[in-house]
């Protein structure tokens, strides 16, 4: 296999899929020792959920087998993205040390899995509920489609203690009398693979459907000669089900109807995709078949060789509160940075223009009483909805002095007010943090 250049990394608490767009187009794990076919490098024992784990343990043997690659996207949950994003560079720049780093950026997971669809030519509603159903929890991102832009509405998250997808393993095995260890997981993954398994299910949980209780004792699973009947499938789904639809239940609460996409290792459950269906209509097919498990691993895979645009722009404009005089009378205004769709995780800072220049602005002259507090804010492609960002405090500068203002996103989303000197001197930064995504009633 040739070495690839551009590969995906989405660390999971079982398992880290690594990917990579093959000759022909499609994409696919890369080939590495210890990898299980259609599922990826084991993360290390006992990492559980933790990602940084399960990042920097694929990343090395992926460097030990085919040396550093030019481009690396890493695939992160949508809540807590900022920290998220900042661990895994972290990670990944200890593993380098002195040696020269890859181009890396990191993806939300519901962006990954929207840019499958979307090289697919299959994103072709307006919203969509984005449903991450790992081992340890689900996670509903709400999103809204324009061109060139995927926004991020609203994101909810269900974790129980012990897991999601593996606290429904583990309710399977222990009704079915076996121990929740990895033997009899891999039992219990074999037997759902079987043939026919899954219409057995679905056959036996419509019949529960229409007479509640009756058939509760009859076997649907036979993992390793120990049989799962219908009462405990339907209690371990239940108990599966009622996060997920909590997390649904909060994101979509008063808001248009919007496309489920089902993606994790969960979402290969037939059952689960039933309950889906009853609930909210089927979900949307994944492009060419693709295992739900493998989603957002292959939609990181086509950004990270180039084949689609991530379109994790940040998709309102930003404002910052200024002062001028207009006729000799002071007033305060809101000078436009960066309009909608603009800013880039990890991309240039951009800043604000006026008939193709950037402007110039000043701040208070050294001397003065007191600091200004600026403010700033974000509105939707429309010009309205406005939502404030926290306010920062903008040293003194000598008289005559003047910037050039603009913002710029990290590769962990954070946003950053820059302020640029238009002579000599060195560009001063203040952190803004995360911009919302949450504005009431907006459009991208």
């Amino acid at each position: 296999m040739t070495a690839p250049t551009a590969v995906a990394l989405d660390p999971g608490a079982h398992f880290t899929r690594i990917a990579h767009i093959t000759p022909d187009g499609t994409p696919a794990l890369v080939e590495l020792p210890g990898t299980v076919p259609g599922e990826g490098l084991p993360t290390p024992g006992g990492a559980g959920g933790h990602h940084g784990t399960a990042l920097r343990a694929a990343y090395a043997a992926f460097r030990q087998q085919y040396g550093t690659p030019e481009q690396v996207v890493v695939v992160i949950p949508q809540h807590d993205r900022a920290e998220q994003a900042r661990r895994a560079t972290d990670v990944l720049a200890a593993l380098h040390g002195t040696d020269p780093m890859p181009r890396l950026r990191t993806l939300g997971t519901p962006h990954a899995v929207l840019a499958l669809l979307r090289h697919a030519g299959a994103a072709t509603g307006a919203r969509y509920a984005v449903c991450d159903l790992g081992a340890t929890a689900a996670e509903v991102s709400l999103c809204t489609l324009a061109p060139g832009s995927v926004a991020v509405t609203a994101t909810a998250r269900h974790a129980p203690g012990d897991g999601l997808a593996a606290g429904f393993d583990a309710a399977l095995l222990t009704g079915a009398g076996l121990p929740d260890e990895d033997s009899a997981r891999r039992a219990l993954a074999e037997a759902r693979a079987s043939e026919g398994a899954a219409q057995r299910q679905e056959i036996a949980l419509g019949r529960s459907v229409r007479h509640p209780g009756r058939y509760d004792d009859t076997v649907v699973l036979e993992v390793a000669g120990h049989g799962v009947t219908l009462g405990v499938l339907r209690r371990a789904l239940d108990r599966l089900t009622t996060g997920l639809d909590a997390a649904l239940d909060r994101v979509a609460d008063g808001q248009p109807a919007a496309h489920v996409i089902a993606v994790g290792g969960a979402a290969r459950s037939g059952p689960l995709r039933r309950h889906l269906t009853q609930r909210r209509g089927a979900p949307v097919p994944l492009p060419g078949g693709t295992d739900p498990a493998l989603a957002a691993a292959f939609g990181a895979a086509l950004v990270a060789a180039g084949r689609i645009d991530p379109a994790d722009r940040y998709p309102y404009a930003v404002f910052v509160g200024t002062h001028c005089t207009v006729g000799g009378t002071p007033r305060a205004d809101d000078l436009l940075i960066s309009p909608a769709g603009a800013l880039e995780p990890g991309g240039p800072t951009v800043f604000a223009e006026a008939d193709g220049h950037r402007v110039r602005v000043r701040t208070r002259p050294v001397g003065a009483t007191a600091q200004r507090r600026v403010p700033i804010q974000v509105r939707d492609a429309s010009g309205g909805h406005p939502t404030p960002v926290r306010a920062v405090t903008v040293s003194a500068a000598p008289e005559g002095t003047r910037f050039h203002v603009g913002v710029r996103l990290a590769v962990d989303g954070t946003a950053h007010l820059v302020l640029h000197p238009t002579s000599s001197g060195t560009p001063s930064e203040h952190l803004l943090g995360a911009l919302p995504t949450d504005i009431e009633g907006a459009h991208p």
